[in-house]
């Protein structure tokens, strides 16, 4: 029994010491959240009648040339209301600026991985750097920032802090058979692919967060908060504390497609 208990001990150091960054990323992760925050905007429709004109649909993050968006395929709706002047659209958070909604056009998107592009026009805003997600481990730290329960709390980002708690099988079906390509059918029948299981609790909301390094501010991965928990969780009745993000790997690909 005492060396059950000092094994159980063991475990739990082990465990915390792996939650506990060191003293250099603790110090770099105010400066990372800082960096990210001003690269992050809330995607949704905009209609200038309605109230609020701005309907919240979920989490963007900039990147590449700071005029493209990066959320998760299925926070973007399947269409907007032309006749009423609805726009797909961004919000960009008044932090340090004025809160700017600005109109967005679709770009390329991958729905077997749940990633799609945005466009927007005007001044270029902060973008974030994307590292390859095959650099990541179990038992690394993780940051992610995004608007968790937005259309409630307002476009106020928040930052919540984890590690990679496993990388784990998965594959996402289209949400409708009409999204089904050849590209995807191929996915579909070659298996699951690896996505970042964290022991961090997302919200609704924060589907389209970027996920990222704490001491360098770069982009592993984005979160998802509808495809893969529904997918892996389906059998439960209650929603757990785990969250998933898709490796950054597949969003690098994306970005070189959208390149060519």
């Amino acid at each position: 029994m005492r060396r059950d208990r000092s094994r159980l001990a063991l475990t739990g150091a082990v465990a915390a010491m792996l939650l506990v960054a060191s003293p250099e990323v603790r110090a770099q992760a105010p400066k990372s959240i800082e960096r990210v925050k001003a690269a992050i905007v809330a995607v949704g429709t905009f209609q200038r009648a309605r109230s609020p004109a701005f309907q919240f649909r979920g989490t963007g993050f900039v990147v590449v040339d700071g005029l493209t968006i990066v959320t998760n395929a299925h926070v973007l709706p399947a269409t907007v209301d032309s006749e009423k002047l609805e726009t797909l659209a961004v919000l960009i958070p008044g932090i340090g600026r004025e809160v700017q909604v600005r109109p967005a056009s679709r770009g390329p998107a991958d729905a077997a991985h749940d990633i799609a592009l945005l466009r927007i026009e005007g001044a270029p805003l902060p973008a974030l750097t994307v590292r390859d997600s095959d650099s990541v481990r179990e038992g690394d730290s993780i940051l992610f920032t995004g608007f968790p329960i937005g259309a409630v709390l307002g476009p106020y980002p928040a930052t919540h802090r984890g590690m990679v708690a496993a990388i784990t099988p998965i594959v996402i079906p289209p949400p409708n058979a009409s999204q089904l390509d050849p590209a995807m059918i191929r996915r579909l029948a070659g298996g699951a692919f690896p996505v970042f299981q964290l022991d961090a609790t997302a919200y609704p909301g924060n589907s389209g967060s970027p996920l990222y390094a704490p001491d360098t501010g770069e982009v592993v991965g984005v979160v998802n908060m509808v495809f893969v928990k529904g997918t892996k969780e389906a059998a439960l009745t209650q929603p757990s504390g785990i969250s998933y993000a898709i490796p950054s790997r597949y969003l690098i690909e994306l970005l070189k497609r959208s390149s060519r």
